[in-house]
């Protein structure tokens, strides 16, 4: 699998995540910026999150992300033993918010390379709304089967996009 990372010293306490895997089959090819994101988000995520299963109080936990027919697959176990729960979320109320993202994330990273400081600025202002707005949209999609954080909210929604590019 790619991506995968396991968290490090007292991460394997508790209602949180301590493994996650992205799916070979489900990652597209990308670009280094893309990859980067990848590594970014699952290195924070797995340094400070909060993930509680609602079908298992007892963590720590591993994940594994995939996308299968148009649906997100997230598949829970237990860092050191069996399955937990799937859960298949349908990514239609995401589309928009993920196809806005990419658009402007294009933006910005062209931008970084020549665009003044302020123009930089603009358009991360408009990437942080656009990605505040699906990891608010992906909370409300796992009430009631897996509670998170804000921030943990945030990094899922980043590696979401990353199965969702299409290169």
């Amino acid at each position: 699998m790619a991506g995968n990372k396991t968290g490090g010293e007292g991460a394997g306490r508790g209602a949180r995540l301590v493994a996650v895997s992205l799916d070979e089959g489900s990652i597209r090819r990308s670009t280094p910026d893309i990859d980067h994101e990848r590594a970014v988000a699952i290195y924070d995520l797995l340094e400070e999150n909060h993930f509680q299963p609602a079908a298992d109080a007892e963590g720590p936990f591993a994940l594994n992300l995939s996308i299968q027919e148009q649906r997100l697959v997230m598949d829970i176990s237990r860092s050191e033993g069996p399955a937990v729960a799937t859960h298949v979320l349908s990514l239609t109320p995401l589309r928009k918010v993920i196809r806005d993202y990419f658009m402007i994330c294009e933006s910005y990273y062209e931008a970084i390379r020549q665009a003044s400081p302020s123009r930089i600025e603009a358009i991360d202002m408009g990437r942080r709304g656009l990605h505040d707005e699906g990891s608010r949209i992906l909370r409300e999609r796992l009430e009631g089967k897996i509670d998170v954080d804000h921030d943990t909210a945030r990094r899922l929604f980043t590696l979401i996009c990353v199965l969702h590019w299409k290169g």
